[in-house]
């Protein structure tokens, strides 16, 4: 039986501490818990246990080959869409679409080359906020929520987490993360840290 697994870039604690103040007094939805934001790159519904020191090892090589990148939040967006909303969610600044989008595709080949095939969904870099049972006309909140604006913060390593599900708090998945992949370690030139002193 393999393991729900994915990766993710966590949120530094400057930015979930405002967020989180953002959104306590605004009753209504039901706001994800904040301990469990992150942005997703790749999720495996099943990581055979045999293959996941290889897993580790094809993704520090795929992070390491990205270089660090500046990222801030912003910009609400609903799944499927306002008039129907089941998710709601916060979108990433324009400068790091394409850092987070080559991120994504190098995680995702190496959790498929890993035999941890992850889902097939088109990568849409959001970070989630609430989940609803039924849809609901979202308009209204999505002003809300696009006056919020994170402070930048650089991207340095993306996580790799194991997702229990139905063993955390109120029945929420329990998050585990299993290892911390820094990004850059592959993409300076050889000598280039040595030259810098």
């Amino acid at each position: 039986m393999g393991h729900r697994m994915f990766v993710a870039v966590a949120l530094r604690e400057a930015v979930r501490e405002d967020l989180a103040a953002f959104l306590e007094p605004r009753e209504g939805m039901p706001w994800v818990d904040p301990a469990q934001w992150h942005l997703t790159l790749a999720f495996m519904a099943s990581v055979p246990p045999s293959r996941a020191d290889e897993l580790v090892e094809r993704l520090a090589h795929a992070a390491g080959r990205v270089a660090p990148f500046a990222l801030s939040l912003g910009g609400a967006g609903s799944f499927p869409h306002a008039g129907r909303a089941s998710v709601l969610w916060l979108g990433v600044d324009d400068a790091a679409q394409d850092p987070l989008a080559r991120l994504a595709r190098a995680c995702r080949a190496a959790a498929s080359v890993s035999g941890a095939s992850p889902d097939g969904r088109a990568f849409v870099p959001h970070l989630t906020l609430a989940r609803l049972r039924r849809p609901v006309e979202a308009t209204r909140w999505l002003r809300v929520l696009d006056a919020w604006r994170a402070a930048p913060f650089v991207v340095d390593e993306v996580e790799l987490v194991a997702s229990f599900l139905g063993e955390g708090a109120k029945g929420r998945p329990r998050h585990e993360v299993v290892a911390a992949l820094r990004l850059g370690a592959d993409a300076l030139p050889p000598g280039a840290a040595l030259r810098e002193g």
